[in-house]
């Protein structure tokens, strides 16, 4: 009885923030699926009133549709396929006692918390420049040609700023996964001469 009362006592703690939460939530994505029915442009009139599904129509018969569907998916499979495959290698490498732990771990994370537009502007002006960015000098030290990524590259150079983002958050989610795994399993087949990879593929 004592254990119903406190949990109700909790949800009554809970419910305004909840409230808040899906007020939050709830209120622009109303907004916006109520502008989406309108003709509304700001510069020009404001409310042109109510065309139903017009906006719809004219959005999936653009000719611009497909292709921005496609550059989507590419960058977000790109990005999934780099933020997990090196998330795994960081979080192994991470797992591992090493001198300086902590401070690894801090310089790992540390692009996370790095504001998108000013991550952008730092790939754009430090690395990405042609001229004098540090993939352009590394160009340059081997004899090619530095890359024009703006230009020539523009989805590539989008997938390596978005990846390098969000490889930190990759990082520490598959980290504390490993970290969570029963060390006596690894232990066991270690002992059992399970192979590295072996370990890998079946336990991690």
């Amino acid at each position: 009885m004592a254990t119903q009362h406190a949990r109700s006592a909790a949800r009554l703690m809970m419910a305004p923030a909840v409230i808040l939460l899906l007020g939050w939530m709830l209120v622009p994505l109303t907004m916006t699926l109520y502008f989406s029915f309108k003709r509304y442009l700001p510069l020009r009139g404001g409310d042109l009133g109510w065309i139903g599904f017009e906006n719809y129509a004219r959005f999936v018969s653009s000719s611009a549709f497909w292709p921005s569907v496609q550059a989507t998916l590419m960058v977000v499979g790109g990005v999934l396929v780099i933020t997990v495959c090196l998330g795994i290698l960081l979080a192994l490498l991470l797992d591992q006692p090493m001198w300086g732990q902590g401070v690894v771990r801090i310089l790992v994370i540390a692009p996370f918390f790095v504001m998108p537009t000013v991550s952008a502007l730092v790939w754009k002006n430090m690395f990405m420049d042609p001229v004098n960015g540090l993939f352009a000098h590394l160009w340059k030290f081997f004899g090619a040609t530095p890359v024009e990524w703006r230009s020539d590259a523009s989805l590539t150079s989008i997938i390596m700023i978005v990846s390098w983002q969000w490889l930190p958050f990759a990082t520490l989610i598959l980290l504390t996964a490993i970290q969570s795994l029963d060390s006596e399993q690894l232990e066991a087949a270690e002992m059992d001469g399970a192979p590295p990879l072996a370990r890998f593929g079946y336990i991690i």
